[in-house]
């Protein structure tokens, strides 16, 4: 059977009409040429990236249908202008609410696993932020290891909660069987994040990535977010300035470096889930949260279209090779001519995602950290 007529059970249409405001799209906006779930199912088989909606919010101990969050978004984004003609794009609508919260886990995941299996890339528009489980489960059901990445203020591991998104991270990070080959934190502001869970975070080999750190080198985030399959983004990581409906924090990100983030995404080859969750419209002033996030979609499918760009390792005639020795340890850097990304090789001979930063490092005999990491979690 299609995969089409399969997950159309589990998805409710859009309406187009409704989301332009009866005043429709004009020629190069996205709505104009987005293959939406409107009347008839999309051909999935056409598309690149597929947007899902979910607007599940019992993780977070509220109804189980969130306030019209996809709809708002998707809103803004097919307002936007389609730059990118080589990235199709198509909308499959939204996952019907469940009679309970795993249920709906349940439709959310299989939807991503028929769309995953089809070599898409599936970008979800939630609901609470706990349905990143779906994400794992998407792989954890096929037995394949992943590297996961989360942005968030917080790190989701709190077990005195009994919101199920303040601790999801616990059954994906610690349940057995487990398919987390290593998990990295982005974003998180300390003095929400007691120290000791930090330690374990670090006693696990996970790499968290203060918001401070970050904002001072996120082109450092590109080789973190490179390597990863798995892509959950909290809009709590936003600054309320540019993203008014997170209430959590004054600080954060600002909304060209949650864009950046997301570009470095799409650039990614292995990354074919993407969660931005943590959305709701009713907390938000003017829109200006869900065109923060279509603008982040934007460049979501920017980086895209740019990774397509990129060869393969094995083509060595698109990359420049740069041999070194740091504590003893030859090794080799490989440096792309076409997107200018970097390369590491370990001493079983694999390659991991570095940086120019990890290059410099190398060549001044320091072993960089990165490559160190990457050792210790064997």
């Amino acid at each position: 059977m299609s995969p089409n007529l399969h997950i159309s059970d589990f998805l409710d249409p859009i309406n187009l009409a409704e989301l332009s405001q009866d005043q429709g799209y004009r020629d190069g906006q996205i709505g104009k040429l987005i293959d939406a779930y409107d009347e008839t199912f999309p051909d999935l088989y056409e598309a690149d990236l597929v947007i899902v909606g979910c607007e599940e919010e019992r993780g977070i101990g509220r109804d189980r249908r969130g306030a019209g969050a996809p709809d708002a978004i998707r809103q803004e984004f097919y307002q936007l202008f389609y730059w990118h003609s080589d990235v199709k794009l198509a909308d499959a609508g939204n996952i019907r609410a469940g009679a309970t919260l795993t249920d709906t886990y349940a439709a959310l995941k299989t939807v991503l696993r028929e769309l995953t299996a089809i070599g898409k890339t599936v970008v979800i528009l939630g609901g609470s932020h706990d349905l990143t489980l779906s994400q794992y489960y998407t792989y954890a059901d096929k037995k394949h290891i992943v590297e996961a990445t989360c942005v968030d203020a917080l790190i989701d591991l709190d077990i005195h909660s009994l919101h199920r998104s303040d601790n999801f991270l616990m059954e994906m990070l610690t349940g057995e069987p487990n398919y987390i080959s290593h998990y990295n934190h982005i974003g998180f502001q300390s003095y929400y994040v007691h120290p000791h869970m930090l330690e374990t975070m670090d006693k696990l080999r996970f790499d968290c990535f203060r918001l401070g750190s970050v904002k001072d080198k996120i082109e450092e985030m590109e080789p973190v977010i490179r390597n990863s399959h798995l892509f959950s983004f909290d809009i709590s990581a936003i600054a309320h300035a540019f993203a008014p409906a997170n209430q959590l924090s004054p600080n954060g990100f600002n909304g060209e470096e949650a864009c950046i983030l997301m570009r470095y995404a799409g650039l990614s080859h292995n990354i074919n889930t993407i969660g931005i969750y943590g959305y709701m419209p009713g907390r938000d002033t003017g829109q200006l949260t869900a065109r923060q996030i279509s603008h982040m979609l934007w460049y979501l499918i920017d980086g895209k279209s740019r990774g397509r760009r990129e060869a393969a390792l094995s083509d060595r005639e698109f990359f420049i090779e740069y041999r070194t020795a740091f504590a003893e340890v030859e090794t080799t850097f490989l440096q792309s001519k076409k997107t200018q990304r970097w390369w590491m090789q370990l001493p079983d001979n694999k390659y991991i995602a570095c940086s120019y930063q990890d290059y410099l490092l190398a060549s001044s005999n320091e072993i960089p950290e990165r490559w160190l990491r990457a050792q210790e979690r064997g």
